[in-house]
């Protein structure tokens, strides 16, 4: 089988090595020598790591990068079986790629993006056989990520999902399907993750370590500020405002000008060196020691958490199921929502929001039907 990449950033490249390692055959298409190359070399480097950590032979190492070519000619993706789209989130750049390539590639060939934040059916209708196309989306780095959610745009066949789940299952992905709506599964519901956690900071409330440390302490990996300075303001700010913008800026999911001053100073996080932390300076951040208020930063986090997850499922976006393995394997949280729900108790989540839509009287805080019948029975 033969796969064709368009795109040698992280997410291609990434993408490519996975299905190289699953024994297809892969075409990089860019149409910059230094993308290319640079694709190449994180393909290699990765690979090496693999093999150090005897994750993989050196001889499956070889295989591995000798299944994985660079085109500089979109044509030469010409007789591959599923081509994934992994360029700019950039619609009108897209829907033009995807008409260039429509001409080329086969019939039967499969035709996906990798776009965590776009319109799938939007981009299906560049296509004149809009049917043969899906959102395929992965998460960074894929080598390492299990989770791949597959998107149907509104025309796409249902054989067609059909295949690419099983294709994305032959290449050691669990696969989650969700509903072409904004930011699909994981994007949608971990929004609160990052915008509770800056409200609760610019209400005086606690500062940066203390909100961190509350949900680090409650079983998180990362606190929300040091992921968003993981992940890069550049990023985690725009996917929260094409989030917002895309529901009829619907008040739960407005950005802040907090992220968005950082974002135009350039302090975008780890990678610049500063975003909510100083990463270039020794000096630590002091902590505010106080066990109460770590447990009500974490309650008003999580239940915004919960709430968000059963308001997606509420409007069939995905099932409880998979809305629980898309946050455990797309963002590592530690549990399911659904399971935490169960565990804090519905009714316990639902007075939570309650109080603080009684207090704010903003939308943010309504309660999903879908939650407060669960607290019901």
């Amino acid at each position: 089988m033969k796969l064709g990449i368009i795109g040698g950033g992280a997410m291609g490249s990434g993408i490519a090595q996975v299905a190289a390692m699953a024994g297809w055959e892969v075409r990089i298409f860019d149409t910059q020598e230094t993308a290319r190359n640079k694709a190449l070399k994180s393909i290699s480097d990765s690979i090496n790591i693999l093999v150090s950590k005897e994750k993989m032979s050196a001889s499956e190492g070889v295989a591995t990068l000798g299944r994985i070519y660079m085109c500089e000619k979109l044509e030469t993706l010409n007789d591959v079986d599923l081509v994934i789209e992994a360029i700019i989130e950039d619609l009108e750049i897209k829907k033009s790629v995807f008409k260039s390539l429509e001409s080329i590639v086969s019939d039967h060939c499969i035709i996906a993006t990798n776009t965590s934040s776009l319109s799938v059916t939007s981009l299906a209708s560049a296509l004149q056989k809009p049917e043969r196309f899906a959102g395929i989306h992965f998460f960074n780095p894929p080598v390492l990520m299990k989770l791949v959610e597959v998107i149907p745009a509104v025309q796409t066949d249902s054989e067609i999902i059909y295949q690419v789940k099983n294709i994305m299952e032959s290449w050691g992905k669990t696969v989650v399907t969700a509903k072409d709506t904004p930011g699909f599964i994981v994007n949608k519901v971990a929004r609160p993750f990052y915008s509770e956690a800056i409200r609760i900071l610019e209400e005086g409330i606690a500062d940066i370590a203390t909100i961190d440390d509350a949900m680090t302490s409650h079983g998180f990996k990362m606190g929300p500020f040091t992921l968003m300075d993981f992940i890069g303001h550049d990023v985690n700010y725009r996917v929260t405002e094409s989030v917002w913008k895309a529901f009829f800026y619907d008040g739960r999911y407005r950005p802040s000008f907090t992220q968005l001053r950082l974002l135009e100073a350039g302090y975008l996080g780890k990678k610049t060196g500063k975003g909510f932390y100083d990463y270039q300076s020794d000096s630590k951040q002091m902590l505010t020691e106080n066990a109460a208020l770590s447990d009500q930063i974490f309650l008003r986090i999580i239940s915004m958490l919960i709430n968000e997850a059963a308001d997606t499922v509420y409007q069939q976006i995905c099932n409880p199921e998979d809305a629980d393995l898309a946050v455990k394997l797309g963002v590592n949280y530690p549990k399911g929502l659904f399971e935490w729900g169960k565990e804090i108790g519905y009714s316990k989540i639902v007075k939570t929001l309650d109080d603080l839509n009684q207090e704010y009287g903003e939308e943010r805080y309504r309660v999903s039907r879908y939650l407060r019948n669960l607290a019901k029975n």
